[in-house]
């Protein structure tokens, strides 16, 4: 059975012939699409209270992510 989230095949990267969730680039946490403002970001799997849904704590983990998992950092103006 596919998670919701897994089954809309947008931004998915393909490893090896093969469609594989988006994944943080810094720490290899996999991450989940979110919809805000109509713009699409990634964020960590599970995260709470400053921890990912493997109890993890990364420097990342309340920063969105772009479609390869990359972290963005605001630019201050």
């Amino acid at each position: 059975m596919f998670h919701p989230s897994e089954s809309n095949g947008h931004h998915t990267p393909v490893r090896d012939g093969q469609s594989a969730p988006v994944t943080c680039a810094a720490c290899g946490c996999r991450l989940e699409q979110s919809m805000a403002d109509e713009v699409a970001a990634w964020f960590h799997f599970g995260r709470f209270g400053g921890r990912d849904a493997r109890g993890d704590r990364t420097d990342c983990i309340d920063l969105p992510h772009d479609a390869l998992g990359l972290p963005l950092v605001a630019v201050p103006a």
